[in-house]
């Protein structure tokens, strides 16, 4: 069951959008080997906002992929490619319905 949740919000600098697609898109093949993490989504909302959704059944799975390769990597290249920090919401799930019988990556 999954009671924990990610959001984080991401703003590209000017020139760095296509940067961070791709660096979303090379997140899911790190994240799609956690076994804590069941659920993630990359999210584009805008030009240059772009976010993370990622769900998880405990606390220590969630802080475990805070402190995994994407989280790292996002943090390294934060200067580089993003207009602020990333603003990372620890969220409580209470109620959900996921029925997806095989969730595959979108291109």
């Amino acid at each position: 069951m999954i009671t924990r949740a990610l959001f984080v919000r991401l703003e590209a600098k000017t020139g760095s959008e296509q940067e961070v697609e791709r660096f979303l898109r090379s997140a899911l093949d790190i994240v799609d080997a956690e076994d804590g993490t069941p659920l993630w989504f990359a999210l584009r909302f805008g030009p240059s906002t772009f976010g993370i959704f990622d769900a998880f059944p405990d606390d220590d799975a969630r802080e475990a992929h805070l402190s995994g390769q994407v989280a790292a990597g996002l943090m390294e290249k934060a200067p580089e490619l993003l207009a602020e920090e990333p603003a990372i919401e620890r969220i409580d799930v209470f109620a959900g319905k996921v029925d997806i019988p095989t969730l595959t990556a979108v291109a």
